[in-house]
């Protein structure tokens, strides 16, 4: 099945391109798209929490031999994400986005049976590499959002795209959670079954967004994942705050592939309490993101909710590390929640001070940054740090050790925050000149 043959398909998604449609033609297409990036993050997060229950029996059951190839896995699975995003953003730019969307759906479909039916480690390692690649279609999805919003309903749209991956991320892991206390492979067959009816759901009635005329030819330049990086030199406030997020995302994805580990080691959860306290943590994501943001940026500024914000995560980070009682997690992850709204803040800036012109390719490079974190993070947190303080090779046990850095490195981006923006002060602006007398 070639690109060719998905965009040329005989139905009516390949009537004509939706960026020259009416409004209730967008409209649909924005319930399409919507509803086909819910499933897909629904399907990435039923294996959640039982990926690394998975890998521990495959190394008898040792959570510290189990890290080391969690933390591989995971990194090399972000390290694929990196590479092919653009690669994909740019093949989408040639062939459209419905293809590259068909084709990543079908590919993650077939690859979840691999993975379930996965009878080593090596097979695993492979699937999660192909998973990596075929995951990176998700830029391919916020392209087509932008091709079929306007000034107007841009914002809400990717407000409601931030919407999906909230609700994804909470019946997600849930679900995996559940379906992993009856059999640890029984997520991956759920979530290849959801990706191939994505395909098919997209197949028959996703719409083609870029129309013809507007493609152009595919470039290794556009396809170099590194490049992006270099056009925050042209703006030194986000350039500081550049320095701000990848502390703070090393500091959370590296909560995010130990978590797991973590809690099963500390507290004895399983599978389903795992995916409940993840599902836990989308739901106040949602609320805080979905209801506070506004209301409380408006009454104290970016500035301030972003520092302080950054502080809130910090202590939350040294809640969870600290934490002896499994009823402490919940607590903390309520409590904690307001420190979800630095990344929203930080955005606010970000677009305050990056003309419209250059938006795209300066969120490009801040996505490039994330992305990078992601694939560090499970490394020094769950193959190094919390691989090492639950070995014997430790001095003594510490496996709340990955959550300390955590909370270090974001004391540290609360701290780059503060010296930033005092460096470059909020422009007042110019009083107009009083009438004469």
């Amino acid at each position: 099945m070639s690109a060719q043959d998905l965009n040329d398909a005989p139905t009516d998604a390949s009537a004509e391109p939706l960026s020259n449609a009416p409004r209730t033609g967008r409209n649909a297409a924005i319930s399409f798209i919507l509803l086909t990036l819910l499933i897909d993050i629904i399907g990435i997060g039923i294996v959640v929490p039982v990926l690394p229950e998975l890998v521990k029996q495959f190394v008898g059951g040792n959570a510290s031999s189990a890290s080391f190839y969690v933390g591989v896995i995971a990194a090399t699975y972000s390290l694929m994400q990196f590479i092919c995003a653009p690669i994909l953003g740019a093949l989408s730019d040639r062939f459209g986005r419905r293809p590259i969307l068909l084709a990543s759906m079908f590919g993650l479909g077939v690859d979840y049976v691999v993975q379930g039916f996965a009878p080593s480690i090596g097979w695993l390692f492979a699937g999660r590499l192909i998973a990596g690649v075929m995951g990176a279609s998700i830029s391919t999805a916020n392209a087509y959002i932008a091709d079929i919003s306007d000034e107007k309903s841009r914002a809400r749209n990717f407000g409601l795209v931030g919407a999906m991956f909230g609700i994804g991320f909470i019946i997600g892991p849930a679900l995996g959670g559940w379906l992993g206390g009856f059999n640890v492979r029984w997520p991956f067959f759920v979530a290849a079954g959801l990706s191939l009816a994505n395909f098919l759901y997209g197949y028959f009635i996703l719409p083609e967004s870029l129309p013809r005329e507007s493609r152009g030819a595919f470039t290794f330049a556009k396809a170099n994942p590194l490049s992006t990086i270099g056009n925050l030199r042209g703006y030194p406030l986000v350039a500081g705050l550049a320095i701000a997020v990848v502390c703070s995302s090393l500091a959370q994805r590296g909560l995010e592939n130990v978590w797991v580990l973590y809690c099963g080691y500390r507290f004895g959860w399983d599978e389903a309490t795992n995916g409940l306290t993840l599902g836990l943590v989308g739901l106040m994501a949602i609320i805080v993101q979905g209801g506070l943001v506004r209301p409380v940026v408006r009454r104290f500024g970016p500035r301030r909710v972003a520092v302080t914000a950054a502080i809130i995560s910090s202590f939350s980070f040294l809640g969870y590390g600290a934490a002896t009682q499994g009823w402490m997690i919940p607590v903390v992850i309520v409590a904690g929640a307001i420190g979800g709204l630095a990344g929203p803040a930080i955005q606010s800036i970000v677009a305050g001070e990056v003309p419209s012109k250059d938006q795209g390719k300066i969120q490009g490079a801040l996505t490039s940054l994330i992305s990078l974190t992601s694939v560090i993070s499970p490394l020094v947190f769950t193959t190094g740090l919390f691989g090492y303080f639950t070995s014997s090779k430790a001095p003594f046990l510490l496996p709340g050790a990955p959550f300390f850095l955590g909370s270090l490195l974001l004391v540290t981006s609360s701290m780059i925050l503060t010296r930033v923006f005092r460096r470059f002060p909020v422009r007042l602006a110019t009083p107009e000149p009083l009438p004469a007398a």
